[in-house]
C-alpha cells in the first residue's frame, strides 16, 4: 500500500484533510480493533512494556483504596435521613450487588484482553473508535475533576483532624478572582504533585504505599464501627426520635431503599480503575477476577457495617445529612467528641488512597488512548526505566493540580459522576455484543436491536420511577415494563446463539447479569442532576469537535487509509484465530 503525506504536514494537507472529513469519519468512526492488535501491535507503540509485578492482593488493595474514600462519610447521612432510614444498610447491600454485576463485565474483558486501556479498549473492540474516544475522553475528564475535588477535600478533612479551619487558615482568598475560583489551595496541589511523582516512579512502590494507607484507613473505619456498636442502641433501628415521623426498619418503604441505593452507589465508583492495571498483572486469568470481585465484596461488607453502626448511634431522623458520623458521636457519646478528629484522620487516609488509585487509572486510560492514535502518541510512551506511563502521568498530574489550585469543591462536585456511570453502561452493553457478535461471521443487527429495545424499556421504567407520583397506575406501568424486559431477555436468549464463549473467565448467566447491570446503570443515571447532564453534553461536544478536527485524521494517517477497518472477512477471521491462539499460549 502506498503511503501518503501526513494530514498535518502542511496547511494545504490539513485543509485537504478537513475537506475529506465525511469520508474519513465514515471509514474510521465505526472501525473496531481486535484483541490481538490491542495486546501486541498497538501496545508496542508505547515502546517499553509495563512491568508485570502485581498480584491479586495488590488488586484487592487498589480496589478498596479506590472505592473507600471520604464519600461514605457523607452519602450515608443523606441516604439514611432522607431516603431509606435504618434500611440504608440494605441500600448499601443492593448498591454493592449492582457494583459487583458491573465488575463482572469489566473482569471478562480484562481477563481476555489484559491491557491498560480499561473501558476505552473494551469499547474500541466492540463499538468502534469514535464511541470509545467519546466514552474514554469523558471518563478521563471525570477522573481529573473528581481527583481535584478529592485533593481539596483532603485539605478540609486534615484540618478537621487537627482542629484547624482549612478555609481560614490554609487557603488563600484572592478577591480579584470570581467566586468559586478565588480560594487558593496549596496543600491540594502539593498532594497531587507528590502522588504524581510516586506513580511515575513505580507501580510496585505505588501498590506498597496504597497497601499501607488502605490498612490504616480500614483500621480507622473498624474503630468507628466498633465505637458505634458499643455506644449505640438497637432500638434506633426501629424507633425515630419524633413519634410523628415514620417508624420501623423501613420508614420510607421499599422505594426508599432503592432510592438510597441510587444515592450511595457513587461510593463504589473506583473499582473500574483496577481494570486499567491489567497489563501489569502477573496472572490475569486468576488475579483479576479475585482482585476486582474480592474488593467489591469486602467494601460492601465494610459499608453495611458502617451503616449499621451509624443507625445504632442515633435515630435516622436525628442523623446529620452532611456529617453523619461526626454528628452522631457528638450527639450520643458524652466525652467522646474526640472521635470526630479520628474520623477526620481516617477520611484523610481514604482520600489519599482513592486519589492514588484514580491517578494511576487516569494515566493508563490516556496512555492507551494515545496508542490508538486519536491523541498524540507522546501520551502512550512508557518509560524504559520505571515501566510506567510517565508522560501521561505528568500531564494529567499538572492538569489536576491546576484545577485543584483555584476551583472550589462545590463547583467540582457538580461536574462529576455521570461519565463513570455512562461507561459502566457501555461496558455492560459491550460484553453482550462481543459474546453474540463475531465480525464477519454473524450479523450484528439482532443483538443491536435487542440492546436498543432493552435499553429503551429500562429508560421508560426509570422515567416512571423517578417522575410519576406513587399509586396503582404507577405500579401497573412499572410491572408492565418489568415483564417486557424479562420477555425481551428470554426471547433473545432463545433466538440468538452466542458467537463465542470465553476460554478463561466469563460473566455467568449470560445475558441476564449484564442486562441487570444495564438496567441498574440506567436507573442510577435517572438520579443524576441536570448540571451533570449539561456538563456531559458540553464535554461530549468538545470531544466530537476534537475528533473531527484532529483525531480522525491522526487515526486515518496512523493506519494508512484505514487498514484497521477490517472489511475483508478473511482478514478478520485470521485475526480472531491468531488472537485466540496467542491467548491460549499465554495461559
Amino acid at each position: 500500500m502506498d503511503s501518503h503525506d501526513s494530514s498535518f504536514s502542511s496547511f494545504k494537507s490539513y485543509f485537504h484533510a478537513l475537506s475529506d472529513v465525511p469520508h474519513r469519519f465514515i471509514c474510521r468512526a465505526g472501525c473496531v480493533s481486535t484483541t490481538f492488535k490491542e495486546t501486541s501491535q498497538i501496545r508496542s507503540r508505547s515502546g517499553a512494556d509495563m512491568r508485570k509485578n502485581l498480584r491479586w492482593y495488590d488488586l484487592i488493595c487498589f480496589g478498596i483504596g479506590g472505592m473507600v474514600g471520604a464519600g461514605v462519610f457523607v452519602t450515608s447521612g443523606t441516604a439514611s435521613h432522607d431516603k431509606a432510614g435504618p434500611a440504608v444498610i440494605l441500600s448499601y447491600a443492593i448498591a454493592g450487588l449492582c457494583a459487583l454485576l458491573s465488575a463482572f463485565c469489566y473482569t471478562e474483558f480484562a481477563v481476555h484482553m489484559p491491557v491498560a486501556g480499561g473501558a476505552f479498549s473494551y469499547i474500541r473492540v466492540t463499538f468502534g473508535e469514535f464511541t470509545a474516544f467519546l466514552v474514554g475522553a469523558n471518563l478521563v475528564m471525570d477522573y481529573v475533576l473528581s481527583n481535584a475535588a478529592a485533593a481539596r477535600s483532603f485539605t478540609t478533612y486534615l484540618g478537621t483532624a487537627i482542629g484547624v479551619s482549612a478555609e481560614s487558615k490554609w487557603r488563600i482568598t484572592v478577591s480579584a478572582f470570581p467566586k468559586g475560583f478565588n480560594q487558593i489551595d496549596i496543600i491540594a496541589v502539593l498532594i497531587i504533585l507528590i502522588l504524581t511523582v510516586i506513580i511515575c516512579y513505580s507501580t510496585r512502590e505505588s501498590s506498597v504505599l496504597n497497601m499501607i494507607l488502605t490498612a490504616l484507613h480500614i483500621l480507622f473505619i473498624l474503630f468507628v464501627i466498633m465505637m458505634g456498636f458499643w455506644k449505640g442502641d438497637t432500638k434506633n433501628f426501629t424507633e425515630p426520635s419524633d413519634p410523628n415521623h415514620p417508624s420501623g426498619f423501613f420508614p420510607f418503604g421499599a422505594p426508599g431503599v432503592f432510592n438510597g441505593a441510587a444515592l450511595v452507589y457513587v461510593s463504589y465508583i473506583g473499582y473500574d480503575a483496577v481494570s486499567t492495571l491489567a497489563e501489569e498483572v502477573k496472572n490475569p486469568v486468576t488475579d483479576i477476577p479475585i482482585g476486582v470481585s474480592g474488593s467489591v465484596i469486602l467494601v460492601t461488607i465494610l459499608y453495611c457495617l458502617m451503616a449499621a453502626s451509624m443507625s445504632m448511634l442515633l435515630p435516622y431522623d436525628l442523623i446529620n445529612p452532611e456529617s453523619p458520623f461526626t454528628g452522631a458521636f457528638m450527639e450520643n457519646t458524652n466525652g467522646f467528641n474526640w472521635v470526630s478528629n479520628v474520623i477526620g484522620i481516617g477520611a484523610s487516609f481514604g482520600i489519599l488512597t482513592s486519589l492514588l488509585v484514580a491517578m494511576l487509572g487516569q494515566a493508563r486510560y490516556i496512555c492507551v488512548i494515545g496508542r490508538s492514535g486519536v491523541v498524540p502518541v507522546w501520551f502512550a510512551k512508557v518509560h524504559s526505566k520505571t515501566s510506567t506511563p510517565v508522560n501521561a502521568s505528568v500531564f494529567l498530574g499538572f492538569l489536576t493540580a491546576a484545577i485543584a489550585l483555584i476551583t472550589e469543591l462545590h463547583v467540582l462536585l457538580n461536574l462529576v459522576s455521570i461519565g463513570t456511570l455512562f461507561v459502566f453502561l457501555m461496558v455492560s452493553n459491550a460484553v453482550i455484543y462481543r459474546r453474540y457478535v463475531c465480525v464477519g461471521t454473524t450479523t450484528p443487527w439482532p443483538t443491536l436491536s435487542f440492546l436498543l429495545c432493552f435499553s429503551f424499556t429500562s429508560i421508560m421504567f426509570t422515567l416512571l420511577w423517578w417522575f410519576i407520583p406513587p399509586g396503582k397506575p404507577k405500579g401497573f406501568m412499572l410491572g408492565a415494563c418489568s415483564i417486557i424486559a424479562v420477555v425481551l431477555i428470554q426471547l433473545f436468549t432463545y433466538m440468538v446463539p452466542q458467537a463465542r464463549k470465553p476460554d478463561f473467565w466469563g460473566v455467568p448467566l449470560m445475558p441476564w447479569i449484564p442486562c441487570v447491570s444495564i438496567f441498574l446503570n440506567i436507573f442510577l443515571l435517572g438520579n443524576i442532576d441536570t448540571a451533570s447532564y449539561i456538563r456531559f453534553g458540553f464535554f461530549s461536544a468538545i470531544v466530537v469537535l476534537v475528533y473531527v478536527l484532529y483525531s480522525v485524521h491522526a487515526s486515518f494517517d496512523e493506519e494508512e487509509d484505514g487498514i484497521v477497518c477490517e472489511k475483508n472477512v478473511e482478514m478478520v477471521k485470521e485475526s480472531i484465530d491468531i488472537e485466540d491462539q496467542t491467548l491460549k499460549m499465554k495461559s
